[in-house]
């Protein structure tokens, strides 16, 4: 049986399957497909002259060529959780953290402010810790008492989530297994 030539659209999308996909073994990798080449009638440079003195639109480019382009490629920040090691962290950091043994640098308290207000001053308190290259910082936010309370201790790791934020975190860690109401985090530092 012979073998069937790829055309241009069925290249383009195999190229989009397989783009983020690395050979377990380079060397016995094979070549990628080559779409069957029409003959051009025309002579090409004075389209190459058009296309580079005319910037197309995204949504006009071809299949192709958006495929052709770079991909960028986002990190995502881990899902920050509190008392579970994040990648990346040492055993020595996170022994002294987790274990309570860690110098706090600051601490923030906000028993008695409405939800908004312990908001602002947690974002105030956390890009202060960063101006200040602090370490470790300890925030209470109380247990609270009643059925609709300890709404700030239940929004804390969703603030820490914040894109502003996220990237000062290392970890997270409640200072006492039997008191849920105040957490110390471990920040990223700069280099001195």
């Amino acid at each position: 049986m012979a073998k069937r030539v790829l055309k241009e659209e069925e290249v383009a999308l195999w190229r989009m399957v397989v783009r983020d996909i690395a050979p377990m073994h380079p060397a016995r990798a094979k070549p990628e497909p080559q779409p069957v080449s029409q003959k051009i009638k025309e002579d090409p440079k004075p389209m190459k002259a058009l296309s580079a003195a005319v910037t197309v639109p995204e949504r006009e480019l071809s299949f192709g060529a958006m495929l052709a382009r770079p991909v960028v490629r986002r990190t995502r920040a881990q899902d920050l959780r509190i008392g579970v090691r994040a990648p990346g962290l040492d055993d020595t950091s996170w022994k002294r953290l987790s274990r309570g043994n860690l110098k706090v640098d600051a601490k923030l308290d906000l028993h008695g402010y409405i939800v908004q207000d312990a908001f602002d001053r947690l974002i105030e308190f956390m890009h202060r810790a960063k101006a200040r290259n602090w370490r470790c910082v300890e925030v209470v936010t109380g247990l609270g008492s009643g059925a609709t309370s300890g709404l700030i201790r239940r929004e804390l790791p969703l603030w820490l989530q914040r894109a502003d934020i996220r990237p000062m975190v290392l970890a997270v860690v409640h200072p006492h297994a039997a008191n849920h109401g105040s957490v110390r985090i471990l920040l990223r530092t700069k280099r001195k």
